[in-house]
């Protein structure tokens, strides 16, 4: 098993009333997602004897806008964005080079996860903790940007979620 470690930090006041104990929370769906995520193999690439840092930003609506707008071309907020390092060509070479390796960062809007969650039906806590695993499961590799990588990151989502108590949020 990988050695994870979480890099956390509250840009946004607001998450601290919104969700109970969120450092506490999201090193709890960390660990359940890599631990989960180690089983299925998926997380062979990293190497075991090195820490691995991951980065979450709880946030909110303006400074993710500015984001997704510099980075993403994209100018409104939006949930998640997920920054993996697993994307730059010396990924492998750091991995090797340094003792910390990092994984990448997650950025997560209070407004937008509020939003959601009230319009879904469902807590903030198990919106939040879809959308953090949604962000991993990037920083691991994953995406979908079509159909069938789509219902893997998914499924993967969906197990997770299992794990922690939560219902499938793809269910209608």
């Amino acid at each position: 098993m990988i050695n994870p470690v979480l890099c956390f930090n509250i840009e946004d006041d607001g998450w601290d009333n919104a969700l109970s104990c969120p450092e506490t929370l999201s090193e709890n769906i960390m660990n359940t997602a890599l631990d989960y995520m180690d089983g299925t193999g998926s997380l062979d690439f990293l190497p075991q004897d090195k820490t691995i840092l991951i980065g979450l930003t709880l946030d909110n609506d303006e400074n993710v806008r500015r984001l997704n707008k510099e980075f993403r071309n994209m100018d409104k907020p939006t949930n998640v964005l997920s920054f993996a390092n697993i994307d730059d060509p010396d990924f492998a070479a750091d991995c090797q080079t340094f003792e910390e390796v990092e994984l990448g960062d997650i950025i997560i809007a209070l407004e937008t996860t509020s939003r959601e969650a009230e319009t879904k039906g469902i807590t903030l806590h198990d919106h939040f903790c879809h959308l953090f695993i949604h962000g991993l499961l990037h920083l691991l590799g994953f995406d979908h940007q079509n159909d069938d990588e789509a219902e893997i990151m998914e499924q993967h989502e969906i197990n997770i979620l299992k794990r922690l108590g939560i219902a499938n949020p793809y269910m209608e």
